[in-house]
C-alpha cells in the first residue's frame, strides 16, 4: 500500500512540473521562436486537448491494459514528447508534440488518482498527499527554470523532465506491489463472468432510461452543469495565470527574465502551504463554507493586483491568490461528489475532463488578451474571471442545497 502510495506521489510530482514548465519558459520559447503570446497560447492549448483527450482516454485504456499498463503508457508518452522538446524543434513540431505531452500526464492524473482511491483506506489523506505532490512539483521547476536561465541553459528544463518521467516509467514496470500487482494488471475473465458481465450491463442501460442519458438524475442537472462550468472556469483561469504569470511581471514591474520565472514559485509554494491545512477546515467549515470563503477572498485578492502595481506589493498578492486557490480543486471535488451520490467515478471523469477544457481554451485566450492589449487589461480579464467563478459558486451552492434537500428527503421518507 505505502509502495503504490510513494509511486502516486512521484508521479504526480512529474505531472506537476509538466504541467508548469510551459509557463516558466514561455517568454524564452517566445523570444527563441520570434513568436506571439497568442502562439504561446496556442501550445498550451495544443496540450490540454491532449489533456482532456487523456482523461477521456484512461477509463477505456485500464480496462484493456490495466492501470499499470495505462501510467507505462502515458508515462512513456510523456517521456518521449519532453525528449523531443528538449531538441528545440521548429515551431510547428513543437505545436504538433504538445497534444501527446497533454495525453501523457492526463492519463496519468486520471489513471493514479483512481487507483489510489480504489486501494487506499484513507482516501481523503491520500489524496491530499497527491496534490501536495503535485504542488510540489510546480513549485520547484520555476525556481529550477529562474536558475538555468540564468545561466542562459533554460532549454535543459525538458531533457531535465524528460529523465525524471523515464525513471518514473521504469519504476511503474519492475516495481511491485505485493497483493495489489493482480489489480493493477490487465483484467481475466472467463465466459461465465463475460456473461455476467453483459447482464450487467444490460440492467445498468435499463436504469439509465430512467435516470437520463448521463446516468443521472433529471433534477441533478443543473448542479451537474454549474459544477462542470465552475472546473471550466477555475482550471482555465488557474493554468493562464501560473503560466503567463512571469509575463505579466517583467511588463508591469520590469522585473529580470530569472526573477519573474523565480516569482511563480512562490504562487505555488503558498499553493503547496494551503493543501496541507485545506481538508481540515473544509471538514471544519463545512465544503461550501471553505469554496465561498476562498474564492471571494481570491476575487478580493485579483482586484488587489489592479489596485495596487508596486512589485513588493504584487508578490504578496500573489503569494494571497496562491493561498486562496489551494484547496479549491480538490474540495470542489469532494463536494460535487457527495452531491452526487453513486457516481463518483463520472462525475470525477466529467468534471477532469471539462476542467481540461477551460485549461485548453483560456490560456489561448489570454494570449490574444496579451497580444492586443497590455498586460495591466489582461489582469481585469482575471480578475472579472475570479467574479465570474464567484457568482457560478453562488448558484452551484445555492443549487447544491436543493439537491441536498431532496437526498434527505428520500432518506426519511418511507420505504
Amino acid at each position: 500500500m505505502k509502495k503504490l502510495l510513494w509511486m502516486g506521489c512521484l508521479s504526480y510530482l512529474v505531472i506537476g512540473i509538466a504541467h508548469v514548465v510551459g509557463g516558466a519558459l514561455l517568454e524564452q520559447l517566445i523570444a527563441y521562436y520570434g513568436i506571439t503570446y497568442k502562439d504561446g497560447g496556442q501550445w498550451i492549448m495544443n496540450q490540454f486537448i491532449g489533456f482532456l483527450f487523456g482523461v477521456l482516454l484512461a477509463p477505456a485504456l485500464t480496462s484493456r491494459v490495466g492501470k499499470r499498463g495505462a501510467v507505462l503508457i502515458a508515462m512513456a508518452l510523456l517521456t518521449l514528447s519532453e525528449a523531443a522538446y528538449s531538441l528545440l524543434l521548429p515551431w510547428g513540431w513543437m505545436l504538433a508534440i504538445a497534444p501527446i505531452a497533454g495525453i501523457g500526464f492526463g492519463m496519468t492524473e486520471a489513471i493514479v488518482g483512481a487507483t489510489i482511491i480504489d486501494h487506499m483506506k484513507g482516501k481523503a489523506s491520500a489524496m491530499s498527499r497527491l496534490e501536495t505532490f503535485f504542488g510540489i512539483g510546480a513549485l520547484l521547476i520555476p525556481v529550477t527554470a529562474a536558475l538555468l536561465i540564468q545561466q542562459h541553459v533554460w532549454q535543459l528544463s525538458f531533457p531535465i523532465l524528460s529523465a525524471m518521467a523515464g525513471i518514473t516509467f521504469v519504476l511503474w514496470l519492475t516495481m511491485s506491489f505485493g497483493s495489489l500487482d493482480d489489480s493493477l494488471s490487465p483484467p481475466q475473465r472467463s465466459v461465465p463472468e463475460r456473461e455476467g458481465g453483459l447482464q450487467q450491463a444490460a440492467a445498468l442501460s435499463k436504469n439509465r432510461t430512467h435516470a437520463g442519458r448521463l446516468g443521472y438524475a433529471p433534477r441533478s442537472i443543473p448542479f451537474l452543469a454549474l459544477s462542470a462550468a465552475f472546473f471550466m472556469i477555475y482550471v482555465g483561469m488557474e493554468m493562464s495565470f501560473s503560466n503567463y504569470l512571469p509575463s505579466i511581471l517583467i511588463s508591469q514591474t520590469g522585473m529580470s527574465d530569472s526573477t519573474a520565472t523565480a516569482a511563480l514559485s512562490l504562487f505555488w509554494g503558498t499553493m503547496v502551504l494551503g493543501r496541507l491545512f485545506a481538508g481540515i477546515m473544509a471538514d471544519r467549515i463545512g465544503y461550501a463554507n471553505y469554496l465561498f470563503i476562498t474564492t471571494a477572498a481570491a476575487a478580493v485578492v485579483f482586484i488587489g493586483m489592479i489596485v495596487f502595481q508596486q512589485q513588493s506589493l504584487l508578490l504578496i498578492l500573489i503569494a494571497l491568490s496562491g493561498l486562496c486557490f489551494s484547496g479549491v480543486f480538490g474540495i470542489a471535488l469532494v463536494y460535487a461528489n457527495g452531491m452526487l451520490p453513486g457516481m463518483t467515478e463520472r462525475t470525477t471523469s466529467l468534471l477532469v475532463a471539462l476542467g481540461g477544457v477551460g485549461g485548453a481554451v483560456f490560456p489561448r485566450l489570454t494570449g490574444w488578451f496579451m497580444d492586443r492589449y497590455s498586460t495591466g487589461t489582461t489582469l481585469y480579464y482575471f480578475s472579472a474571471l475570479v467574479v465570474a467563478l464567484l457568482a457560478v459558486l453562488l448558484v452551484l451552492i445555492m443549487t447544491g442545497r436543493k439537491q441536498s434537500n431532496r437526498m434527505n428527503e428520500k432518506e426519511v421518507a418511507p420505504s
